[in-house]
C-alpha cells in the first residue's frame, strides 16, 4: 500500500485507499505534472492519465519531444496532482518516481486504455491520430510510481 497523507488535517478528510483507487478510476480530471527544466525552473504539463489501481501506478501518453520528456530523462523525479475544482472539492497528489516507455507494443496498450477514458474509444478521430504516434513510434508512456498521495475531500466541510 501507497502511504497517505492528510492534505489538510484541520479541514476535511483525507481520501481512504479505496476512495483514491475510486477517485483516479472514475475520474476524467487532467493530472498536473510538475517537472524541473534545465534552468532549474518549474514546469506544469497538465495531461490525460490511466491509473492502474491493481499496481497503483499512474500512466501517460505523450510526444517523445515533449517537454516533459526532456526533463524526466533528466531526473525522473515528478510531482503530480489530480484535483476536481468543483463542489465538494476532492484531490490526490504526491511526488513520485518516473520511467520512460519506449515499447511501441507496450505503450499501445496503455495509450489505448487513455483514448478510452477520455474520448469514449479507440475509434475516436483524435483517438485515431494519437494512436498513430503511438504505433510510429513517436509518443512514449510514462509510468509513475508514487512515493505517497496526500488528498483532501472537503464534501463533509462545504
Amino acid at each position: 500500500m501507497t502511504r497517505i497523507i492528510n492534505a489538510s488535517p484541520e479541514f476535511g478528510k483525507s481520501l481512504t485507499e479505496q476512495e483514491i483507487n475510486d477517485f483516479l478510476t472514475s475520474s476524467k480530471l487532467n493530472i498536473h505534472l510538475g517537472t524541473i527544466d534545465d534552468n532549474g525552473y518549474p514546469n506544469i504539463h497538465p495531461t490525460w492519465y490511466y491509473f492502474d489501481s491493481a499496481n497503483k501506478k499512474i500512466y501517460i501518453e505523450t510526444s517523445k519531444v515533449s517537454k516533459k520528456i526532456d526533463n524526466l530523462r533528466k531526473n525522473n523525479n515528478l510531482y503530480f496532482c489530480i484535483d476536481d475544482p468543483n463542489p465538494s472539492y476532492k484531490g490526490v497528489k504526491g511526488r513520485g518516481i518516473c520511467r520512460i516507455h519506449y515499447d511501441i507494443n507496450h505503450n499501445i496498450q496503455i495509450a489505448e486504455k487513455i483514448m478510452t477514458i477520455y474520448l469514449g474509444s479507440t475509434q475516436h478521430h483524435m483517438a485515431q491520430k494519437l494512436m498513430s504516434f503511438v504505433k510510429n513510434g513517436d509518443s512514449v508512456i510514462i509510468e509513475i510510481k508514487p512515493m505517497y498521495f496526500s488528498t483532501w475531500d472537503y464534501s463533509e466541510s462545504s
